[in-house]
C-alpha cells in the first residue's frame, strides 16, 4: 500500500513540476494527467476506505423521518460470555454436535452448542429444565469476564433507536429492576409492563477459528438459550397494543413471536390468534415492521407466514438462516437447499425475497400490507420493496451495513484497518430467472436492479476481523435500517 501511495505523491509532484517549467502545456493534457493523478488517488485508497466514504454520502435523512416509535413485545437481560469457558465450567466435555429443538439438559446444550459452532450459524433454543436452567444462569453470570447488557429483539431494537435524541421510544416486554437500570432514559416503560424478576437470556459467544474438542468455528457467532415463560407467552403483548392508543407511534416495530415455540402446540396455538387479533386492532395507517428470529418448527412459520401475520405487517427484517427456514415451511424457491456454503448465494437470496413478497406481499388483488424485507448477512444485506411504498432505501441499507461495521468491532466510526471485505465482487441477481451479471464498484457500492414492480437496493458489508460482540448485531442492523426508512402515506 505504501508503494501505491509513494507513486501517487511522485505522480503529483510530476504535474506540478510540468505546470512550473511549462504554464502553457496544452489544456488537454493537463486534463488528462489530472484525471491520472485522480485514478491513481482512488486506487491508492482501499476498497473498505473508498466504501466507507460513497456510504458516507449515500446516508441522509429521509425528508418525512419518524417522531414515536414503539417496540414490543420481547425483553430480557443478556449474559453474555464465551461459550467454550461456560461449558468447561459446568464440566462438560468436548464431542459430537446434534442439533436440539429444545434442551432438556446439559448434554443436550452440550451437543447444540458443538453443532452450531461447527457451522458458525447464530441459534436460539429453549431450555425446558428450571432448575438446570437457573443452575446454569447462576454459574454463567457469576464468571469472570460475564457481561450484563439489555436482551430481546424488542429492547435491543428500541435501545438503539433510543441514542436517536429526535426520537421517542416506548418499550412494552417484561421488564425487571436490572433491565430497567439498563434501559438508555430516552425509553418509556408503561408501568403495567414492569415485573419483579428479570428474564436472564444465556449468550453463549466463539471467536472465528475458536476451536473445542474437534469443533473449529469458521466465522464468529453466538449460541442463545433460555428458561423464559413470559417471552415465551408473549404476556406483555396486550399491555402494548393498549398503550398505543395513549403514545400515537409513527411506527410499530413487533417481535418476540419465534418465543413462542417452547410452549405446547395448542398454547402456542391458541396464543397466535389472539396475538393476531390483537395485532388487527393497531391502525393500519401505522406502519409496523417484524423482526423475525431463529425458529424450529416449521409448522408454525407456515402459519405465521401463510393466513396469520404476514399480510398484517408492513415489513419485516431476518437473516441467512431464517431466511432458508422460511422457504423450507412454506416450500417456496431453492427448498431443497439444505444448508448455506459459505457466503449464501446472492442469486439464491434475491430468488426467495421475490416470492415472498410476490406470493404474500400486497398486490391489487391481495390483502396484504407487506411491502418490505431487510435481508442481512455477515457479507451483505439487501432491502427489497414493493414499488411506491417506501423511500430512501439507498441511505437505508448503506446504514443497516455501516452500524455492522461499527457495532461488532465497538468503534464510533468504521475503522478500516478492523474490517475486510467478504461480499463477492460479482453476482447474478437471480438463479432462476434470466439473471442480470453486476459486478461491484467500491465507489458506487450500493447497488439497485428491479424485477417485476419490486425494487432491490444490494450493499456489502465491512466485515469486522475480530469482533467484540456479536448478539444484537442483526437487531441494531433492523433498527438502522428502519431510522432511514420512509414510508410513503397510502
Amino acid at each position: 500500500m505504501w508503494q501505491r501511495s509513494v507513486c501517487v505523491g511522485l505522480l503529483a509532484l510530476a504535474l506540478g513540476y510540468l505546470c512550473l517549467l511549462d504554464p502553457e502545456l496544452p489544456h488537454s493534457a493537463l486534463q488528462h494527467l489530472s484525471a491520472s493523478l485522480l485514478g491513481g488517488l482512488r486506487r491508492a485508497r482501499s476498497l473498505e476506505s473508498r466504501m466507507v466514504a460513497a456510504w458516507q454520502a449515500a446516508i441522509v435523512r429521509p425528508a418525512r423521518g419518524w417522531a414515536r416509535v414503539a417496540v414490543g413485545v420481547n425483553a430480557c437481560v443478556d449474559v453474555v460470555l464465551s461459550g467454550v469457558k461456560l461449558l468447561e465450567a459446568l464440566g462438560l466435555e468436548p464431542g459430537d454436535g446434534k442439533n436440539h429443538v429444545v434442551l432438556n439438559s446439559g448434554q443436550d446444550l452440550r451437543e447444540a452448542f458443538a453443532h452450531f459452532m461447527g457451522k458458525g450459524a447464530a441459534a436460539e433454543r429453549f431450555f425446558s429444565d428450571a432448575e438446570s436452567f437457573h443452575h446454569i444462569a447462576r454459574t454463567a453470570s457469576e464468571y469472570p469476564g460475564a457481561q450484563l447488557y439489555v436482551g430481546g429483539n424488542a429492547a435491543l431494537i428500541g435501545q438503539k433507536l433510543a441514542t436517536n435524541p429526535d426520537l421517542k421510544i416506548l418499550l412494552c416486554g417484561p421488564v425487571g429492576p436490572k433491565l430497567h437500570e439498563l434501559l438508555d432514559d430516552n425509553v418509556v416503560v408503561p408501568p403495567e409492563s414492569m415485573q419483579e424478576r428479570d428474564e436472564f437470556h444465556l449468550i453463549l459467544e466463539y471467536q472465528a477459528g475458536e476451536e473445542w474438542g474437534q469443533v473449529r468455528a469458521p466465522n464468529a457467532n453466538r449460541f442463545i438459550f433460555s428458561h423464559d415463560l413470559s417471552n415465551g407467552a408473549l404476556n406483555m403483548l396486550e399491555v402494548f397494543v393498549s398503550s398505543l392508543d395513549e403514545f400515537q407511534p409513527d411506527l410499530v416495530v413487533l417481535s418476540g413471536l419465534h418465543m413462542m415455540e417452547g410452549q405446547s402446540k395448542e398454547m402456542r396455538q391458541r396464543r397466535l390468534m389472539e396475538a393476531v387479533a390483537s395485532i388487527s386492532d393497531i391502525p393500519t395507517d401505522i406502519p409496523i415492521h417484524l423482526e423475525l428470529a431463529s425458529m424450529t418448527d416449521q409448522d408454525f412459520m407456515s402459519n405465521i407466514m401463510h393466513q396469520q401475520v404476514f399480510p398484517l405487517v408492513n415489513s419485516i427484517g431476518l437473516n441467512e438462516q431464517e431466511l432458508l427456514f422460511l422457504t423450507h415451511s412454506a416450500s417456496g424457491p431453492h427448498a431443497s437447499t439444505a444448508s448455506w456454503s459459505g457466503v449464501p448465494d446472492v442469486g439464491v437470496v434475491s430468488d426467495i425475497l421475490f416470492w415472498i413478497l410476490k406470493e404474500h406481499g400486497k398486490t391489487a388483488e391481495r390483502a396484504s400490507d407487506l411491502t418490505r424485507i431487510h435481508f442481512h448477512t455477515l457479507a451483505y444485506h439487501i432491502l427489497v420493496t414493493v414499488d411506491g411504498y417506501w423511500g430512501n432505501q439507498v441511505a437505508a441499507v448503506a446504514a443497516g451495513a455501516r452500524v455492522a461495521g461499527t457495532q461488532a468491532c465497538a468503534t464510533e466510526t468504521i475503522d478500516t484497518s478492523k474490517v475486510f471485505l467478504k461480499a463477492p465482487l460479482e453476482f447474478v441477481t437471480s438463479q432462476i430467472e434470466a439473471p442480470s451479471k453486476i459486478s461491484l464498484n467500491p465507489d458506487e457500492p450500493v447497488v439497485h436492479w428491479h424485477r417485476e414492480g419490486i425494487s432491490f437496493h444490494f450493499t456489502p458489508v465491512l466485515v469486522c476481523r475480530d469482533p467484540v460482540r456479536t448478539v444484537g448485531l442483526g437487531d441494531a442492523i433492523s433498527a438502522e435500517g428502519l431510522l432511514y426508512s420512509e414510508a410513503f402515506p397510502q
